[in-house]
């Protein structure tokens, strides 16, 4: 038998209509679809009658399915010929494990393909009014997470705190209050603008905007929690101006007028 396929897919930040046309086109034809915990159901929902579903998300400190287990259901599927989309939230490549994945494909002689989708670290952001970078309060941006694996050197944060541009930490709710004291040890004005953005671009989406010195309290206050997006920087300032209300729409108004088959507006 012939190997299979694997495309590695990125789901976006959380509202289902951000996957990509050929993410949307690729899941509407797997045998076989490997997602995380995040992803919207409305997207698994787009899977064909005779596609196995596999959910192999983790949450903190809780992974049911280790990293080494869910690279094997990818090889093992792929080898009985099956042509297997792995669903992962936001950009595959970008803290989604997805390099791991890729490298386990490649050294087993099997054929995948990226499909970007849209980084919460990005679009979360946008959702909220917060542009990553604007010309009069941030020339770059800088994407880290709060969480590193067992083994890794801790985060430099006393070379982020020395950073102008916009900070945006992935997977730190858990350490909120540790990150912004040392921060602030480490040189970062304690009145800097920041903001916690819960399910981001999602209906449910909830904000507390804050000062370095004062987010994990008010955080606490109004109780968010994970999955949410820490964001620290003047850009902050102008959610105020550029929020604005998401006009939702479902995936099957989205097949009306982009046919994912075709790639063709119609």
């Amino acid at each position: 038998m012939n190997k299979g396929k694997v495309w590695l897919i990125g789901a976006g930040p959380g509202e289902a209509a951000l996957i990509t046309v050929k993410g949307l086109h690729y899941i509407q034809s797997a045998d076989v679809i490997v997602h995380d915990r995040l992803v919207n159901p409305e997207l698994i929902a787009q899977a064909p009658e005779h596609c196995d579903i596999i959910n192999v998300g983790k949450e903190r400190n809780h992974h049911p399915i280790p990293q080494e287990e869910i690279n094997q259901i990818l090889v093992k599927h792929a080898l009985a010929g099956k042509q297997i989309v792995r669903l992962k939230g936001g950009d595959p490549y970008v803290f989604g494990r997805g390099g791991e994945e890729a490298e386990t494909l490649a050294q087993q002689g099997i054929e995948f393909e990226i499909i970007p989708g849209i980084s919460s670290a990005i679009g979360g952001l946008a959702y909220a009014g917060i542009p990553v970078t604007h010309r009069d309060y941030a020339s770059s941006f800088h994407v880290v997470t709060g969480h590193l694996s067992q083994g890794n050197e801790p985060q430099n944060w006393r070379a982020l705190a020395q950073l102008d541009g916009t900070l945006i930490i992935l997977m730190g709710m858990s350490r909120l209050a540790e990150i912004c004291q040392q921060l602030i040890q480490f040189g970062k004005p304690p009145a800097t603008p920041a903001a916690v953005i819960m399910y981001a671009s999602q209906p449910r989406q909830e904000m507390t905007i804050a000062t370095l010195a004062t987010l994990a309290a008010e955080v606490e206050h109004h109780q968010l929690h994970a999955p949410a997006l820490i964001v620290i920087g003047n850009v902050v300032r102008l959610t105020e101006i550029l929020a604005f209300t998401s006009t939702p729409i479902t995936l099957s108004s989205t097949a009306v007028m982009m046919n994912p088959l075709t790639r063709q507006v119609t």
